[in-house]
């Protein structure tokens, strides 16, 4: 077989997990609850954000939390201070794309 194969947990309990970390690229999927969050960090690459599902909430360096729906793709520099929550009742689901991956 050529290709490889990869799994993501499927539900609506919190899950943090990093899918795919090679030389190329990291991806990492997340599912959150209402009130759940990531630390407060920097962004280490480029970052790609894909919403699935839910309405996600993000602070980017000094600006105010912004929403944004399901089906939204956010692209973010390197080097931005990152406040990501899930402050809805829907599930919050995201695939997040660091390219290059960090350390490159």
């Amino acid at each position: 077989m050529i290709e490889q194969n990869f799994q993501m947990t499927q539900g609506d309990k919190k899950t943090i997990e990093k899918v795919i970390v090679d030389e190329n690229v990291n991806i990492n999927h997340m599912i959150l609850g209402k009130g759940e969050g990531l630390p407060e960090h920097f962004s280490n690459s480029n970052v790609y954000m894909t919403v699935i599902r839910g309405l996600l909430s993000i602070g980017l360096d000094k600006q105010k939390i912004h929403e944004h729906p399901a089906g939204t793709i956010l692209k973010i520099p390197e080097g931005i201070k990152m406040n990501v929550k899930n402050l809805h009742d829907d599930t919050l689901e995201l695939i997040v794309v660091k390219a290059p991956a960090p350390g490159k």
